[in-house]
């Protein structure tokens, strides 16, 4: 599938989740009883279709959709339901909460008692230091995920150098402060990860150096990419960044779908700390999700690596069931460009000239 195609049916997706805004425009016999002569809302968004999409963008925006967390609606609604939520609350925050609190204590214990003799006695033996060290990663994730009562459920072959068994991956991630950017920059530092700050223009520089090299090296871990570049809500795909998709190295696409039945794994990190998150999900009944590990995928002859992106993106979207958006993610953290601005304001003024030529 080309890019064209891949763009055009991301559109027509994105124009059928779009608010109708004839339904919060007054019809019938509200428009009967106002003056005769009198401008009507309807009349003002007809003059231009750059005021139909701000008045879409005031109602609904199809950006902000992308990074919004739904809460869950209530159901504890009469009597007969009530006592059983107060007893899945009861369950989930004093008997489970705690038992995963013991588990991942337990857990911690272990790695550490592990892992810091591990890093400072075995300075001088690298391969066998980060073979044990790998393993040592893959054990404290999985203390991490047993917290959440995680029920992950794989589809296809897993992409691993090592049979019937999933290796630890080098994570491209944002730079976090905090006790997460401690464990970043000891822990996960020793996996091969590569760290990014968004508000670094020169991070994008050092970024791609550094995938290079990574790809190059034969021992180092495959990498895991979320090539959007930010969370995303778990019911669209945003725009994929081009840089894992020109290092000329095969693409093993992952999808991933979560069922929302016991919680909403989605973190919204302009509402709420990583700690909270971490909470929100160890208070939960289960993390429930379904992974897909899809053919390995290449960059074809004359393919351009936005093209290559695109046909990616539309492989993991149709496989996990998500919306794709024609959005960049990073807008996210920043204001549109004053190119942008300009743009619209040009096609505004056109649109204009032509309906006041008509008249």
């Amino acid at each position: 599938m080309n890019s064209s195609g891949v763009l055009k049916s991301s559109s027509s997706e994105l124009d059928l989740d779009r608010p109708n805004i004839e339904d919060y425009l007054p019809s019938g016999a509200a428009i009967q009883q106002e003056p005769r002569g009198k401008l009507r809302l309807h009349d003002l968004l007809d003059i231009s279709p750059t005021l139909s999409e701000a008045a879409g963008a005031i109602v609904d925006d199809s950006f902000t959709r992308c990074f919004k967390s739904n809460p869950p609606e209530p159901w504890n609604w009469n009597i007969y339901l009530f006592p059983l939520w107060c007893f899945g609350v009861f369950a989930r925050y004093l008997i489970i909460f705690p038992t995963r609190v013991l588990v991942l204590t337990i857990g911690w214990i272990i790695f550490l008692s592990s892992f810091i003799p591990v890093h400072f006695l075995l300075k001088g033996h690298d391969k066998l230091r980060r073979s044990i060290e790998r393993s040592l990663v893959e054990m404290i994730c999985s203390f991490f995920v047993a917290s959440w009562t995680g029920v992950v459920r794989y589809h296809g072959p897993r992409p691993s150098r090592r049979p019937k068994q999933m290796t630890a991956f080098a994570v491209i991630m944002q730079k976090h402060p905090g006790w997460v950017g401690l464990l970043q920059s000891t822990i996960l530092e020793s996996v091969g990860c590569i760290w990014f700050n968004r508000s670094e223009a020169k991070d994008r520089e050092i970024v791609a150096r550094k995938l290079r090299e990574h790809v190059q090296g034969a021992d180092n871990n495959p990498l895991l990419i979320f090539p959007e570049g930010t969370c995303v809500n778990n019911h669209y795909t945003v725009m994929f960044k081009k840089g894992a998709f020109e290092l000329g190295c095969t693409v093993c696409p992952v999808a991933i779908k979560y069922n929302k039945i016991f919680v909403d794994a989605f973190w919204n990190s302009r509402k709420q700390s990583f700690t909270k998150h971490l909470l929100q999900l160890m208070t939960s009944w289960a993390v429930v999700c379904d992974v897909w590990y899809l053919e390995p995928q290449n960059l074809k002859p004359g393919e351009t690596p936005i093209e290559f992106a695109e046909r990616v993106r539309d492989i993991i979207s149709t496989r996990a069931g998500l919306k794709m958006v024609p959005w960049d993610g990073y807008l996210k953290y920043s204001r549109p460009s004053p190119k942008h601005r300009e743009r619209k304001q040009q096609n505004f003024a056109e649109s204009m000239l032509r309906r006041l030529e008509e008249k």
